[in-house]
């Protein structure tokens, strides 16, 4: 299946702390590697953090059915094992003094509604306004946000120790309240000797103050669809959705699309058409990725929702929306490598050019140019392996191994295109545009863009 899965266009791998051993997620991130080499791919491996566990304990008969009206208490000094038709342990300790009276809470992604009737210091005391079926271990949220669990647990640091012994590429922080969460797991990795970028998960609605903060001290942001729609209500997310991708890709950062994307895929081997219109819009919208959850972790058809999901994103990419772009158009830039990234884009929308080969050390003049809404593939050519599997979740960006053998610029720039002739991309005649450093192998020293026509590597004008 990983194989299938491969084949079928994935690009990232995402590893869920939440369950599992050390060992495990070790060996499952070094076979999707070694499946991927044998495949000619780059894959990356996003370890995602559990967080805090805001969550009921379990029931002695496993569920029960809460009717509408009735009294139900979340007690924090209740059995574990031995919740009731009346009351129910939890696992976030502080959950009392988090709430007041005349709040709202919901369990299990909001299909149950309790109002806080009273509160003591282990106990909160509801009445149930939505009733229902409600099993072991369900989540827990304040309607409107609130509840003041720090994102990073003891448990979270001992993993950030893990995902830095795997290698990842990507570290998601879950429940990020502030940008002093991101700044701390960005310090916890590297102390361990990672050096991965770091993932927001967006879930909490107070996070949503505060989220330019937290997007600047980011890498990516994840829009998690889950939590935060059931903080915010369902009729709120479509706006806010659309605003953090817009926000992430104006202040250069990348966004993953997440949660419930082709859920009936978990069942079925194809999906809905509000299924298809929900990835479709995101890559409308200008998300870099859309991740699939349950429907490729536990769900009977993996391979076949990747496929469904690549289709409908190859599909949306062809709209004429997600090839022009008036991105930083007034910008003043505050770097040459970043000038020349949108310089490049900007030039390639407005000439006939099949290809960017962009040289990178760090892939960071790759992810400004995919900033740039463009038709036009962009290549990360790099001898660094961990910047080929960085790049791997750039919209738009191809990632490339490139040894350059010549010394000089113009050889070095022949063996650019010849590579990309190779894989297909371009032929005689096309346009290509190159950029580089004068300096190879030195971090952010791309300073020069060339346009060069293939089969026509003499420099002169075209």
């Amino acid at each position: 299946m990983l194989d299938k899965i491969i084949e079928a266009g994935v690009d990232v791998i995402r590893v869920n702390f939440s369950h599992g051993t050390p060992e495990e997620h070790i060996e499952r991130a070094e076979r999707v590697r070694n499946r991927a080499r044998a495949h000619g791919r780059q894959i990356g491996v996003l370890c995602d953090l559990q967080g805090p566990k805001i969550r009921i304990e379990k029931f002695k008969s496993g569920k029960i059915l809460l009717e509408e009206g009735a009294t139900f208490v979340l007690d924090t000094q209740h059995d574990s094992m031995e919740g009731n038709q009346d009351r129910v342990g939890v696992a976030y300790k502080q959950l009392p003094n988090d709430l007041k009276r005349g709040d709202t809470m919901l369990l299990d992604d909001g299909r149950i509604a309790l109002w806080v009737n009273e509160v003591s210091a282990t106990e909160v005391i509801c009445r149930v306004v939505s009733g229902g079926e409600l099993s072991d271990r369900k989540g827990i949220n304040k309607q409107g946000g609130g509840l003041s669990a720090p994102a990073l647990t003891n448990k979270d640091r001992e993993d950030i120790k893990t995902a830095a012994a795997m290698q990842a590429d990507y570290l998601a922080v879950s429940f990020v309240r502030s940008a002093d969460d991101v700044n701390e797991a960005r310090r916890l990795l590297r102390e361990a000797g990672g050096s991965g970028a770091i993932v927001s998960k967006i879930e909490r609605a107070d996070a949503l103050d505060v989220v330019e903060e937290i997007i600047e001290a980011s890498d990516v942001i994840m829009i998690a669809r889950g939590d935060l729609g059931v903080e915010i209500g369902d009729a709120g997310l479509p706006p806010v959705q659309k605003h953090l991708i817009q926000l992430g890709r104006k202040m250069n950062k990348v966004v993953i699309t997440a949660t419930q994307m082709m859920e009936s895929m978990i069942y079925s081997h194809i999906p809905t058409r509000a299924e298809v219109f929900d990835v479709a819009n995101a890559v409308l919208d200008g998300t870099d990725a859309v991740m699939l959850s349950a429907e490729t972790a536990s769900g009977k058809y993996p391979d076949k929702a990747i496929a469904a999901m690549d289709r409908v994103c190859l599909e949306a990419e062809k709209q004429r929306v997600t090839t022009h772009s008036d991105h930083r158009i007034d910008s003043v830039f505050g770097r040459i490598d970043e000038a020349i990234a949108m310089a490049s884009v900007y030039t390639a929308n407005h000439l006939d050019v099949k290809a960017i080969a962009s040289l990178t050390e760090s892939g960071s003049t790759a992810l400004w140019m995919s900033r740039i809404s463009s038709g036009i593939p962009i290549f990360a050519l790099t001898s660094h392996v961990e910047t080929r599997r960085k790049v791997t979740l750039y919209r738009g960006v191809y990632p490339v191994s490139f040894e350059p053998v010549g010394k000089e610029l113009h050889e070095i720039d022949q063996e650019a295109v010849d590579e990309l002739l190779r894989r297909g991309t371009v032929r005689d005649g096309d346009l290509v545009i190159i950029t580089k450093g004068d300096m190879m192998g030195e971090m952010g020293g791309t300073n020069s863009m060339k346009v060069v026509r293939v089969g026509d590597m003499s420099g002169k004008p075209n």
